[in-house]
């Protein structure tokens, strides 16, 4: 059965970049988001199992999506995929529930190693 992904990026270059970045061999079906509010939409219809979630994006920025993910007690991997590589925003999107933080542009490998370390990828 394949993993639902969701990909949220205001910039559409940027959810491009980082579906080529996810590993062909991998089993998924791809939905595509350009804010927070259409994330948390999207996931309350019929779930997803991971979310690659950029932090900021008007409407709602992700880090708001990472409060009402926790608030709510919905249940998805998040993977944080952002320009902000400060360890202040690292440190809060980890303690807000995020599984993990690749900067951009994103890396195919740091990607895998992700997926591959919480057992997304054998």
């Amino acid at each position: 059965m394949p993993v639902s992904v969701l990909v949220v990026d205001d910039s559409a270059m940027a959810r491009k970049m980082l579906i080529r970045a996810l590993p062909p061999d991998w089993d998924i079906t791809v939905t595509q988001v350009s804010n927070g509010s259409d994330a948390l939409a999207h996931y309350r219809q019929g779930g997803v199992d991971v979310m690659f979630l950029d932090l900021t994006m008007p409407e709602m920025d992700g880090y708001q999506v990472l409060a009402t993910l926790r608030s709510e007690d919905l249940n998805c991997l998040v993977i944080v995929v952002s320009a902000d590589i400060q360890e202040a925003a690292q440190a809060r999107v980890r303690a807000m529930g995020a599984i993990a933080f690749i900067k951009k542009p994103v890396d195919t490998e740091r990607v895998r190693a992700v997926l591959k370390e919480y057992g997304l990828l054998v």
